[in-house]
């Protein structure tokens, strides 16, 4: 079956990586460390997705500049102790070699800082797979499209040929906004009923289902 796309584009926490409940874990415990609020795993998972810095702002619109400062610090200490311990999604490292093998360009939109994807490409064995990355402390955070617009003008590949993958409505609102398809991960950080409204491709209920809806459709 002839490519439908060139490129795929791929979230990392939520869509390959399992790790959304450690990431609401450390947030839950780095405001407890300082003494905020501690928000709820909803509400922590709504941020899933963003930079650290919009995350922060997102939860805590009033919090004081120092206090984002501790706030960071606190939630990668906490990270940092247990993401050698995440696991990919069952099946997300043969999947990413497959359609390496079958000819797809594939990226990765975080995020995350260069510093942890550079971790969690280590950790994973997946770095070899990709050929290009953005990440949200060297360009703008998510839903600014220009993650995906560097990449395409990185990788020379036109929007039409290019598929954003992901598990939030900040992945999908990106996408929308650089005029790109998306294909949702809905057992990710968001629940699956609300990507609904960004029109995605699909909404894959389980890891499983994106893998198959990759291989038939992209």
């Amino acid at each position: 079956m002839a490519k439908r796309f060139d490129l795929l584009i791929f979230d990392w926490d939520g869509t390959l990586m399992d790790s959304a409940g450690a990431i609401v874990a450390s947030i839950q415990a780095a405001c407890a460390d300082i003494g905020w609020p501690v928000p709820s795993r909803e509400a922590a998972s709504h941020i899933i997705g963003l930079g650290l810095k919009e995350a922060i702002l997102a939860l805590f619109p009033d919090m004081p500049e120092a206090e984002h400062l501790r706030l960071a610090e606190r939630y990668r200490y906490h990270f940092l102790a247990q993401d050698h311990a995440i696991p990919l999604f069952d099946g997300a490292e043969r999947l990413i070699a497959e359609l390496h093998d079958r000819g797809f360009l594939l990226a990765v939109a975080t995020g995350k800082a260069r510093r942890g994807l550079i971790r969690a490409f280590e950790h994973s064995g997946l770095a070899r797979y990709f050929h290009a990355s953005r990440t949200a402390d060297e360009t703008f955070s998510k839903p600014n499209p220009t993650m995906l617009i560097e990449l395409l003008d990185e990788l020379m590949v036109e929007k039409d040929k290019a598929l954003m993958i992901g598990d939030t409505s900040h992945d999908l609102l990106m996408a929308q906004n650089a005029g790109l398809p998306s294909l949702a991960a809905g057992y990710g950080a968001h629940p699956a009923e609300s990507l609904h409204a960004y029109q995605p491709l699909a909404v894959c209920q389980r890891f499983e289902d994106l893998a198959e809806w990759l291989k038939a459709n992209a």
